[in-house]
């Protein structure tokens, strides 16, 4: 009794101080945030002053106003959400169909197939000579230019392979027995019981994609045709171009001092009201794909 009194006694400091931790760690993580939102609503010399911390000073939406009222924005903005959906459309289908092919453990030639997808996590042919294959097939200024080259992460491949290795191979040979195909047991029983892992690789491609500018920025030379996130960067370095966000630039000049920080704003508002509805999947997919019991 004395021994399970001090177990008791010993778990209860333990939760506290786990506690204790990890709340200090949420407030760690979320001040950053918290500040940057503060900032964005801040003027420009209570933010040079070093007077904002987690609430506005000197309340200013001018910055808001410039880049609300600008037609190059929204139309960057609409540029990035089908960049974002075609790209991970993508990227899942040839993920999956690569992973639950690696999978197979009877399948000929699967080291050779696994080799080469590692292989390319630590060699890759250099800018320059992917920019002139991508100019060569004529994929410049599509949608294509940014959905192809980056349409297999080999680390989200990985996962996925663990996780259809994992699942039982009873459920697909009695499935076989009733007469599905191979895309039969894909679709309608690996798929179903995969929501979880295929969830969490939707979030990793669908973050990667939104916040990606450099492939746009490389193989994009229209304007109309940049993601929102060119678009923001350019305001950033002061170099917008283009429709009202050339004139925009003197009145930019006058709010400098939260431009950066609208923009981090703008660009995570998205991704932050999409993650909530895929969170609960996210924990059990990796781990799912990743852990063997």
């Amino acid at each position: 009794m004395v021994r399970a009194r001090r177990e008791s006694r010993s778990y209860r400091v333990f939760q506290g101080v786990n506690g204790v931790v990890l709340t200090l760690v949420v407030l760690v993580t979320l001040y950053p945030f918290v500040n940057i939102v503060a900032r964005s609503f801040s003027g420009e010399r209570q933010i040079r002053a070093g007077e904002v911390t987690l609430w506005p000073k000197g309340f200013n939406l001018t910055t808001y106003d410039i880049v609300f009222h600008d037609s190059t924005f929204w139309r960057n903005y609409g540029n990035t959400v089908l960049y974002t959906v075609v790209s991970t459309v993508v990227a899942m289908t040839l993920t999956t169909c690569y992973a639950y092919v690696l999978s197979k453990r009877h399948l000929k030639g699967r080291g050779v197939l696994v080799g080469v997808a590692v292989f390319t996590m630590f060699f890759s042919g250099g800018l320059i000579p992917n920019y002139v294959l991508v100019t060569s097939l004529g994929l410049k200024n599509s949608v294509w230019a940014i959905a192809l080259p980056n349409a297999i992460s080999v680390f989200n491949l990985l996962v996925m392979k663990a996780f259809f290795e994992g699942l039982p191979t009873e459920l697909e040979e009695a499935a076989e027995i009733d007469g599905l195909t191979t895309y039969g047991i894909l679709l309608r029983i690996v798929l179903p019981l995969s929501k979880a892992v295929i969830a969490t690789m939707v979030l990793f491609y669908s973050v990667s994609f939104w916040n990606s500018w450099f492939s746009a920025y490389l193989y994009m030379d229209r304007t109309e045709l940049m993601p929102v996130t060119v678009y923001l960067r350019n305001m950033i370095a002061g170099a917008t171009t283009g429709g009202n966000a050339g004139a925009a630039t003197e009145q930019l000049s006058q709010v400098g001092a939260n431009i950066q920080a609208v923009t981090i704003v703008l660009t995570s508002l998205p991704i932050l009201c999409v993650y909530p509805f895929v969170q609960r999947y996210f924990v059990s997919g990796v781990m799912l794909g990743a852990v063997k019991g």
